[in-house]
């Protein structure tokens, strides 16, 4: 659906091709939210462990799971443009830093297969396993399904398509321990346990974390993907935008509102969520939500590719 309504958006509206161009503000921001979280690190160094919980959830946690989103845009070179790859990569791994764990040179390998092989059985790793929607099949269990998405995030990719270490994500993760060591000799052990708390509890059980289940799991019959109009798309870098991000990559997500807005007609009739809380809760307690509510492909593909 999206690569036939891409066409035909582009054909009525040719305009948005202006849209598609880097957004000079994302470094920018990342700077920032990298920056808070290192001050942060310096404020959590002698709080009480309770408090150092309950900030890494409501603050940390908004902030990591922002940091893994704007990663998401600059997989898409929203921050450099298609010309400049190997700026936008290292942007992507100094926005990882705050994350504590190595993750956007894998996520950027990985998140092109998402896009191009939407849903495809074992190519796009963003489908859950059958073991997944075997298991986690009761309010309970799905609910601790929502708890643990970090670990199959990370995990399901090895299991569902592996491939190769790239020279990229060695980088990445050599970066990322030295960090880490820094932060650990600098500050001692508080600020690494805020700053994986943060990330381990922003992207599990948290209202931003709506997205994950928001986007393409099946709420109704015959749609994959839905968008969010909501207010967290503004800490958020507009992902709730996703049928828009899905019809055109290329644009970074601060522009995706003005692709709604120059053709409306394509957009403001399909099915939307209002709230990502109230998608957590629909998919925690509604029988026909579960791991196994998504659209799955089987495609076939050539020795050189697709």
């Amino acid at each position: 659906p999206h690569t036939q309504r891409r066409k035909e958006i582009l054909a009525k509206y040719p305009a948005i091709k202006a849209l598609m161009r880097p957004d000079p503000r994302l470094k920018w921001a990342v700077l920032v939210l990298v920056l808070m979280q290192l001050l942060a690190c310096w404020l959590v160094r002698r709080l009480a462990w309770r408090w150092l919980l309950f900030w890494a959830y409501a603050f940390g946690g908004c902030v990591n799971h922002s940091l893994t989103l704007a990663i998401h845009d600059i997989s898409h070179n929203a921050a450099f443009g298609t010309g400049c790859a190997a700026r936008n990569r290292w942007l992507a791994v100094f926005a990882n830093l705050p994350v504590g764990v190595p993750y956007a040179a894998s996520f950027k390998k990985y998140h092109v297969d998402h896009h191009r092989y939407l849903g495809g059985d074992g190519l796009d790793v963003d489908v859950p396993t059958r073991l997944e929607g075997w298991f986690f099949c009761t309010p309970a269990r799905k609910l601790l399904w929502l708890v643990l998405q970090p670990f199959f995030y990370s995990l399901r990719p090895l299991c569902v398509h592996p491939k190769a270490v790239t020279r990229m994500e060695v980088l990445n993760t050599l970066v990322q321990l030295a960090a880490d060591v820094a932060i650990f000799a600098l500050w001692g052990l508080k600020p690494m346990v805020y700053l994986l708390a943060s990330s381990l509890l922003g992207l599990g059980l948290h209202p931003i974390s709506g997205h994950f289940v928001a986007e393409h799991y099946m709420f109704l019959k015959g749609h994959e993907t839905y968008s969010y109009y909501g207010p967290l798309n503004w800490i958020t870098f507009n992902v709730g935008y996703h049928v828009e991000h899905h019809d055109f990559p290329s644009i970074p997500g601060y522009s995706l509102p003005l692709v709604r807005k120059m053709a409306p007609e394509y957009y403001d009739h399909l099915p939307q969520h209002h709230s990502w809380v109230k998608v957590l809760w629909d998919f925690v307690f509604e029988d026909s939500l579960g791991p196994y509510a998504r659209v799955k492909r089987v495609y076939r593909l050539a020795k050189d590719g697709l």
